[in-house]
């Protein structure tokens, strides 16, 4: 089909039209960005380079630093240079790549998180098999796995957007494109479009959030004939990774799930998944991990 858009670019309004708001904000997302930056390079390379990290968790540990560090980079920089120009402008071509990175990214990380559940619940209620169910070449193909539902959910997103007409306006209120700002400014009926939208994103967050909530119940009701001991590493090690799941399947949930009527609201939401959770997961990851800060203390010493 034939796009008919006579739209060649749209205006990213952001989050405030005042300048003196603007230099705070600008200040602020680019000191979270250099976290982010630093914060999931370091767990990648430490995971890399250390030969003590060397199990299935720390394996997908390094590849959702290396997400988070891609999936922030599809919006933050853009975001952050927005602060300091008053014209806020991004091509029609330049739109879509970001809408197709943030749902690449995004859902590939929802998938990561949900194999990461299930190698916490082998490793807690399968201990004597964990070695022989998650070998590396499962891991891998796991990994694999989940680049590539993440491209084809991208896919489908950015083949059902770039089909829309858009004929003006075309100032999107949101700081990056995603499909609802979109929707609202093509000059078509999108109804149908929009409810094939929440089927593919929000079904895919709603139901691998099911999938992680039920493999943590399971997870929790196994530590009962646990020892003490072994009880307190369990909690210890699911504890950070339900808190990255709380943070980033919330706002998500909230933002894919249903129709959206409030633009200003999704993009106040869109800030956890897309800067806050990427910022806070090497802080929890390392903070909640003795190994992690122990390996860290140990290559770091060794490169001073």
């Amino acid at each position: 089909m034939e796009n008919a858009s006579t739209v060649k670019d749209f205006i990213l309004l952001g989050f405030s039209e005042n300048q003196g708001v603007q230099k705070i904000f600008f200040v602020v997302f680019l000191f979270f960005y250099m976290i982010i930056l630093a914060g999931n390079l370091l767990i990648v390379i430490t995971v890399i380079r250390s030969q003590h990290l060397n199990s299935p968790m720390y394996f997908f540990l390094c590849y959702l630093s290396f997400v988070d560090i891609c999936y922030s980079s599809v919006t933050a920089p853009k975001m952050i240079a927005d602060f300091l120009v008053e014209n806020k402008t991004i091509s029609f071509v330049g739109c879509i790549a970001q809408l197709f990175g943030v749902h690449f990214f995004g859902c590939t990380e929802i998938f990561i998180l949900t194999v990461m559940a299930y190698d916490r619940y082998v490793a807690v209620c399968r201990p004597l098999h964990y070695t022989t169910v998650m070998t590396r070449h499962v891991c891998g193909r796991m990994v694999i796995g989940s680049w590539v539902g993440g491209f084809l959910h991208s896919i489908v997103q950015t083949l059902l957007t770039i089909q829309l007409p858009f004929c003006g306006p075309n100032k999107i209120d949101h700081y990056f494109c995603d499909v609802h700002p979109l929707l609202q400014l093509a000059c078509t009926n999108t109804y149908t479009m929009g409810i094939i939208v929440v089927a593919n994103s929000g079904m895919i967050t709603l139901s691998c959030f099911i999938i992680l909530v039920m493999s943590y119940v399971v997870i929790l009701v196994s530590l009962k004939s646990q020892t003490s001991e072994g009880r307190y590493k369990a909690i210890s090690t699911c504890g950070s990774h339900i808190t990255v799941v709380i943070l980033f399947f919330g706002p998500c949930t909230f933002t894919y799930i249903r129709p959206s009527s409030n633009l200003s609201e999704d993009k106040s939401v869109a800030v956890f998944y897309t800067v806050i959770t990427p910022m806070l997961n090497p802080l929890i990851y390392t903070l909640r991990n003795g190994e992690v800060k122990s390996a860290m203390r140990k290559l770091w010493s060794r490169k001073v």
